[in-house]
C-alpha cells in the first residue's frame, strides 16, 4: 500500500493555478523527492498533505486514511516542517520541544526521552537551553526538524528544509534523514536543489506548472534520457534572437536530441546529443557559418538535463522566469497605487 496517494489535485489562487491535476504515489519507508522551481506548486501540495490547505478538487490518501474526511487521524501520522521557520523567541529550544510534546499529548516521560534523543542526534546540546531568539538559521532549522519528529511520525513532510544553511548544518540534517528512512520513516522532501534530491531520494518526481512531468528513480530518469549533455558558447550573444538562430541551425543535425537557449548564462546553448561524433559535426556546421566555438563542455546526463528534456528549459531558467513574473506583478501593483 502506498503511504501517499494524490489524485487529480487542483488548487487555484484567483486566476493563478498552483496545482493542475497533480497525481503522485509515494511508497512506504521511501525517501521521495519533489524537484521543481519556486512557483511550481510544491509548497501548495505539501500544505494540502499536511491538512493546512484544502484543494479545490481531488483526492488525498495518507497511510490509507482520507485526509479530506479525517484530517485529525492524518495529523497523528505525519510531521510537517514548513519552509518558513516560526519559533517563539522567548522560549528556550528545550521548552519549545516540551510544549510541542504536550500538544501531541505525549506522556511526560516519553516526551522527555524523545527530546533528549533528538537533541543528541541533531547536535543541539550546546545551545538548546538558550532562548530561541539567539539562534542562527541553522539552529532554528534543526529545532524545527526536531519538533516535527517528536511524536515519531510515520511520514515526515519537509518543505525546502536546508535553504540558506551552511554545509555543516546541511550535512547533519542529511545524515539524520537517512537514518530515519533506514528505521522505516517515510520522507517527502520538496527542494529545488538538484544535488540534494539526487543525494537523498530513492524516488523522485519533477513538478512544473502544478503537475508531475517526470517520475522515477534519479538514476533511472537520467538513464532514460540517454546521450550526453553539451554546454556550448559561441561568443557573447547580443540578444536572445541571435542565440535562437544558432539553436535553429544545430537542432536539425543528426544526433542532436534537443537544444535549449540558457538565458541565465549569457545565452549559452544546452544540448542533449547521442555521442562524441556529434560534437565534431556541430563544430564543422558552426565553422561553415563563421561561428567558431568559444567554449564547450560535455558530460553525462544530470537531473538538470532530465528537467531540460521534460520542460524545454533548465531549472535555473525556470527560477528566473518565476522571479520575473513576481517582479512584473510587483510593478503592476506599484503602478496602480
Amino acid at each position: 500500500m502506498a503511504l501517499i496517494e494524490l489524485r487529480q489535485l487542483n488548487k487555484a489562487y484567483g486566476d493563478v493555478s498552483a496545482l493542475a491535476g497533480l497525481d503522485l504515489d509515494v511508497p512506504e519507508a521511501c525517501f521521495y523527492g519533489l524537484l521543481g522551481p519556486n512557483g511550481a506548486g510544491k509548497t501548495t501540495a505539501l500544505r494540502i498533505l499536511a491538512t493546512l490547505l484544502a484543494p479545490d478538487s481531488g483526492q488525498v490518501q495518507i497511510d490509507g486514511v482520507d485526509a479530506l474526511k479525517d484530517p485529525r487521524s492524518v495529523r497523528r501520522r505525519l510531521g510537517y516542517v514548513a519552509q518558513e521557520v516560526a519559533i517563539d523567541k522567548i522560549l528556550t529550544g528545550r521548552e519549545l520541544l516540551q510544549l510541542q510534546g504536550d500538544l501531541f499529548h505525549l506522556p511526560r516521560r516519553l516526551r522527555d526521552e524523545q527530546i533528549d534523543d533528538l537533541i543528541d542526534r541533531l547536535a543541539m546540546n550546546e545551545w538548546v537551553d538558550r532562548r530561541c531568539g539567539t539562534y542562527s538559521g541553522g539552529m532554528r532549522r534543526r529545532l524545527d526538524l526536531a519538533a516535527g519528529l517528536l511524536h515519531r511520525p510515520k511520514l515526515l513532510v519537509l518543505d525546502e528544509p536546508t535553504v540558506g544553511l551552511d554545509i555543516e548544518s546541511r550535512a547533519a540534517i542529511w545524515e539524520l534523514l537517512r537514518e530515519l528512512v533506514r528505521d522505516g520513516t517515510g520522507i517527502l522532501l520538496s527542494s529545488h536543489y538538484l544535488e540534494e534530491v539526487e543525494a537523498l531520494a530513492d524516488r523522485m518526481a519533477i513538478i512544473d506548472a502544478g503537475r508531475v512531468i517526470a517520475e522515477g528513480t534519479p538514476e533511472g530518469l537520467k538513464q532514460r534520457l540517454g546521450g550526453d549533455r553539451v554546454t556550448l558558447r559561441i561568443r557573447e550573444f547580443s540578444d536572445a534572437a541571435e542565440a535562437e538562430r544558432v539553436s535553429a541551425l544545430l537542432q536539425p543535425l543528426e544526433g542532436v536530441q534537443q537544444v535549449v537557449v540558457n538565458r541565465a548564462q549569457g545565452f549559452s546553448l544546452n544540448l542533449v546529443i547521442d555521442g562524441d561524433p556529434v560534437v565534431e559535426t556541430m563544430r564543422r556546421c558552426l565553422d561553415a557559418e563563421g561561428l567558431p566555438v568559444f567554449a564547450l563542455a560535455q558530460s553525462r546526463p544530470s537531473l538538470d538535463d532530465v528537467y531540460l528534456q521534460a520542460t524545454g528549459r533548465t531549472l535555473m531558467d525556470a527560477e528566473l522566469a518565476v522571479a520575473g513574473q513576481r517582479d512584473v506583478k510587483q510593478e503592476r501593483r506599484q503602478s496602480m497605487r
